[in-house]
């Protein structure tokens, strides 16, 4: 059976965007799409039961409308929906596990192109075991933003590297795009931060050419299986999240990961994602990896 793509609504113009985004994602990949509204948002904030049911046939109306505008858009989707009577959290990050990815709208920041998170998007991203997708309203996440480069920014280059790398690779096949591998890595302690450590770094067979080589061999299995994926490596000794941000000014899709033990952080999602979620204007993957 298809997993399909998961899209949480709530009426808003960002949600509506993630809808949009999702139905081309899924029509890209052959997917069906979900479309679920949990209509209990700040259910502490309505004590009055007829506010309760009159919040409940707005949100109906909701799921209808934009049911309707992408069976019109996409009539060859398989569509269906949801509406749930619970919390927004709970509700999503239940559907989240029986779906390909889970596809959520985020609203920009004044003049900044980035992401405000609200409570719910914070949970979601932090507790989901698979991809989550946030997507703003604007014309990078509508149609002529998906002929962009996809970006996957890599910080380790073992196993771990493997569910971003899987999550990128699909994602440029499906699109036809190039697929962007950013690598941004730090010298060791015994190195220091003198002109000696740059020096080390650029010599013939020193960290540096190591570090293009780990690329290279993290990419290479990924390279066989997608054969129609261009790709083009970068590798940087820089902040990670500075290089990724760089790679991403112009892209169409950008892939990051988030550790799934960070039991001391909280709802902390990693430096890298967070700074991803803020300052980039496309929509942004989230993949969860040990």
């Amino acid at each position: 059976m298809l997993r399909p793509i998961t899209v949480g609504l709530d009426g808003s113009p960002e949600s509506l965007a993630a809808a949009d985004w999702a139905a081309r994602e899924a029509q890209r990949r052959g997917l069906p799409l979900h479309l679920v509204n949990a209509w209990i948002w700040q259910p502490h904030d309505v004590p009055v039961a007829e506010d309760l049911k009159a919040q409940k046939r707005w949100a109906l109306s909701v799921l209808r409308e934009s049911e309707q505008d992408l069976r019109t858009g996409y009539p060859q989707l398989t569509i269906d929906t949801e509406q749930v009577s619970e919390p927004a959290t709970e509700v999503l990050l239940g559907r989240a596990e029986k779906a390909e990815m889970l596809v959520l709208g985020s609203s920009g920041h004044g003049a900044v192109a980035g992401f405000l998170l609200g409570s719910v998007g914070q949970h979601v991203l932090a507790k989901a075991k698979h991809p989550v997708v946030m997507v703003r309203a604007n014309t990078r996440s509508a149609a002529e933003g998906d002929s962009g480069e996809v970006v996957v920014g890599l910080q380790d280059l073992g196993s771990q590297a493997g569910p971003l790398l899987e999550f990128a690779f699909r994602a440029a096949a499906a699109r036809g795009a190039t697929l962007r591998a950013v690598h941004a890595w730090d010298l060791p302690p015994l190195y220091g931060r003198g002109p000696e450590a740059g020096q080390a770094a650029v010599k013939p067979g020193a960290l540096a050419e190591q570090q293009e080589k780990a690329l290279s061999d993290a990419l290479q299995p990924w390279r066989e299986k997608f054969p129609q994926v261009t790709v083009v490596e970068t590798v940087d000794l820089a902040f990670a999240s500075g290089v990724v941000l760089q790679a991403a000014a112009h892209a169409g899709l950008v892939v990051v990961g988030r550790r799934v033990h960070r039991p001391a952080l909280g709802m902390r999602i990693g430096p890298v994602a967070h700074a991803v979620l803020h300052h980039v204007a496309a929509p942004v993957v989230i993949v969860p990896h040990d």
